[in-house]
């Protein structure tokens, strides 16, 4: 195998695409005006005026794409294909394009006073939520439809990391006699066995891939859904006596996959890392049902952390309520924040398919379109990451990219075959579209 010499992309096709995509849209916003009444939470497209002031966000961000793609272009022919393309995180730097184009509408002033004390709401079992955060959490799960928040107790994390956690020391029995079996369905979220074993708890441990997962007693199944890394939505696999399910939901909005019904389970977790893209803020929260387990949930985050970070939790309400605004009917002349996601999701999806046949050493997964309830049409998930396959005699499809300068995370590490890799598909456009270029070009 060798990489061919770098050859543009075919720029008036990627055009098609991007114009393709933006009729899809204009027609799906027409679409949920007429379903308004009849559609749980739309984006709120509301008359010719609002639609027009819309479409005209999402027409110039596609301009700004095709100009991305032009200097893409020429940073690839000027390094001669040199240049380190690293998406082997999913560091949402993506969203970055629209909370530029909104403004100072998240800007939060905490002053000097505020936030001294360790607790929020000495009434809450969580005493550590502060209760604007708890606020927009509850609103912003109504409007996009994707959980129910009623008879649940909300729980505050230092992102879903310390929320997993958490869960797994709620869930443990303190007095067994040997630590309870972690499992989950391959290929599993990379990072859920160095968690689960990092403190080498005697409460718990990692048993492996749920599948072939055959041990009798009690397990905890963590069911990642939309799954990372292959965007695919996942049920629990192991269904024996004994066992709790944790429901990891970080991809469950509509910009990566069909809301088709509000989750409804005992335990689920979500984060503002890839809702909305606040990965730095480092804020997660849990819907539990159970009153035990949220309080034991509380105390972990206690021992752990002393509570959550305030300032965090206010900022995040901001952008959570920033998000909701956009969305609700009555909402402001801001684009959806959802409908926006999903937009630029869409294009890269097609960049990357078309990028994928011209080279023809490369598979992606095909996913059936279900329709979605929030945005009113069907459409196929759009996954945050893409779980790319090497085709042909590559076994080892992490170090065939990595000698084409493209840094991936191999599927061993997500307990499956190194011929797959996983890729964020979150970058900067700049990164984003040199990596498709770059890819479109390896041939054998």
């Amino acid at each position: 195998m060798q990489r061919a010499l770098p050859s543009p992309l075919n720029v008036s096709l990627i055009w098609r695409i991007i114009y393709d995509s933006e009729r899809e849209l204009l027609d799906a916003g027409f679409s949920v005006q007429q379903q308004r009444r009849s559609v749980m939470a739309g984006c709120g497209l509301q008359g010719k005026e609002s639609v027009s002031k819309k479409t005209h966000m999402s027409l110039s961000s596609s301009a700004s794409s095709s100009s991305s793609l032009t200097a893409t272009t020429n940073i690839e022919s000027q390094d001669g294909g040199e240049r380190v393309i690293n998406l082997d995180h999913g560091d949402p730097t993506m969203y970055e394009k629209y909370w530029h184009k909104v403004g100072d509408k998240t800007t939060i002033v905490i002053p000097g006073w505020q936030s001294l004390s360790y607790f929020s709401d000495v009434s809450n079992l969580c005493w550590f939520l502060e209760p604007e955060f708890a606020k927009e959490v509850v609103r912003l799960h109504k409007v996009v439809g994707n959980a129910i928040t009623e008879n649940r107790h909300i729980v505050v994390g230092t992102g879903s990391t310390q929320l997993f956690q958490a869960a797994l020391y709620a869930l443990s029995s303190q007095d067994a006699s040997e630590p309870i079996s972690v499992v989950s369905a391959a290929p599993f979220y990379s990072s859920y066995p160095s968690i689960t074993d990092c403190l080498k708890s005697g409460l718990y441990k990692w048993a492996g891939d749920a599948k072939t997962f055959n041990r009798d007693g009690p397990y905890i199944e963590l069911v990642t859904s939309p799954n990372n890394p292959d965007g695919f939505v996942r049920q629990s696999v192991v269904n024996r006596s004994g066992g709790i399910l944790v429901h990891d939901l970080a991809y469950y909005w509509p910009q990566y996959t069909s809301i088709s019904y509000p989750a409804d389970h005992d335990l689920m977790l979500f984060t503002v890392s890839k809702s909305t893209g606040h990965a730095g803020t480092r804020i997660g929260w849990a819907l539990v049902k159970d009153t035990e387990v949220a309080k034991k949930m509380t105390k972990y985050i206690e021992l752990n952390t002393i509570g959550v970070s305030k300032d965090s939790q206010l900022r995040a309400a901001k952008v959570l309520k920033v998000v909701a605004n956009s969305c609700e009917p009555s909402g402001d002349e801001d684009e959806c924040f959802f409908e926006f996601s999903h937009h630029q999701m869409t294009m890269r999806w097609n960049q990357l398919r078309m990028a994928v046949q011209k080279s023809g050493l490369f598979s992606v997964p095909d996913f059936p379109p279900q329709f979605c309830t929030f945005l009113g049409r069907a459409f196929g998930p759009q996954p945050a990451f893409a779980w790319l396959k090497c085709e042909q005699d590559i076994e080892d499809c992490e170090s065939f990219l990595k000698g084409n300068k493209i840094l991936t995370r191999s599927g061993k590490h997500f307990g499956f075959s190194p011929a797959y890799v996983r890729i964020s598909m979150l970058d900067r456009d700049e990164n984003f579209n040199l990596f498709v270029q770059r890819l479109s070009n390896i041939v054998s």
